[in-house]
């Protein structure tokens, strides 16, 4: 199986079903005859940009992360100010917490800016550590990211 085909597969399935595991998806795939391993699945998620994000129902599901038209600083401005409800920064990490099933989808997007300041990112449903190289650069993106907040939040 080309991995172009089982990829594209994956993605008319997560658009089409509810799919919230790689075990689902495994199975999805295997209901169109198409076997991965689930270190297969995970690559191609990492590759493809799926991440969760909650849907209409409030259930958690795959989907595609993709910026449209936006440049994806301006994705970022715009996700922080509408996501990010606390920020504190200790050392060199900063820790931002997000609305409830938002923080994977935020980490996405600093993951795909590979931006100097930032040597990784951990996340959770609602919590994202974000890991600077240093103290120094950690203070900038802090910032960084309380300037884009919602003013009403920053304390």
């Amino acid at each position: 199986m080309k991995k172009s085909i089982r990829q594209a597969r994956i993605e008319q399935l997560i658009n089409q079903y509810p799919i919230g595991t790689q075990e689902e998806l495994m199975e999805r795939l295997q209901e169109v005859d198409i076997q991965a391993t689930q270190a297969t699945i995970s690559r191609d998620i990492r590759e493809m940009q799926i991440v969760k994000a909650q849907d209409g129902h409030g259930h958690l599901r795959y989907t595609i992360f993709k910026a449209g038209n936006r440049s994806e600083e301006e994705h970022l401005r715009e996700t922080i100010n509408e996501v990010v409800t606390g920020l504190t920064r200790v050392e060199f990490v900063n820790i931002l917490k997000t609305l409830p099933s938002n923080g994977n989808l935020l980490a996405a997007i600093f993951d795909d800016l590979n931006l100097p300041e930032i040597a990784g990112t951990l996340a959770g449903h609602d919590t994202i550590f974000i890991i600077s190289p240093s103290a120094t650069i950690a203070a900038k993106l802090h910032d960084r990211i309380a300037a884009e907040m919602n003013p009403e939040i920053v304390h």
